[in-house]
C-alpha cells in the first residue's frame, strides 16, 4: 500500500527557515511530478511548488526565490527547503503525487496528510 508521509513542520519566528520532506513508500515504480500544497486557515488549497520526475521546478509567486523544492528519485522523497518565512506562511502543507506506478496499476493524485507550519511575527 503506497503512502505519503510528510515531516518536518513546526513552529518557526518570521525570518526563520524550516525543511519539509514527503516520502513515498510501498511498492513504487515510479512517481511522475509531485508539489507541496498549502491551505491556511478559511482559504483554499493552493499548489506553492513543483517538481518534475527529471527535476524541472515551477513555484508560486509568493514563495519565489525564498522556497526551494527538490527530489530525490532513489529515495522517492521529496523535500521543500524554506527559507525567510513570514506569518503568511503560516498553513497546512501537503504533499502530492500526481501518477504513481506500483506493480498492480497506477494511483493518481495521491496525497500525505499534512504538516502544519506556524510563523510567528
Amino acid at each position: 500500500q503506497v503512502q505519503l508521509v510528510e515531516s518536518g513542520g513546526g513552529l518557526v519566528q518570521a525570518g526563520g527557515s524550516l525543511r519539509l520532506s514527503c516520502a513515498a513508500s510501498g511498492s513504487i515504480v515510479s512517481i511522475n511530478a509531485m508539489g507541496w500544497y498549502r491551505q491556511a486557515p478559511g482559504k483554499q488549497r493552493e499548489l506553492v511548488a513543483s517538481i518534475t520526475s527529471g527535476g524541472k521546478a515551477d513555484y508560486v509567486d509568493s514563495v519565489r526565490g525564498r522556497f526551494t523544492i527538490s527530489r530525490d528519485n532513489a529515495k522517492n522523497t521529496i523535500y521543500l527547503q524554506m527559507n525567510t518565512l513570514k506569518p503568511e506562511d503560516t498553513a497546512v502543507y501537503y504533499c502530492k503525487a500526481g501518477r504513481i506506478v506500483t506493480p498492480t496499476g497506477i494511483e493518481y493524485d495521491f496525497w500525505g496528510q499534512g504538516t502544519q507550519v506556524t510563523v510567528s511575527s
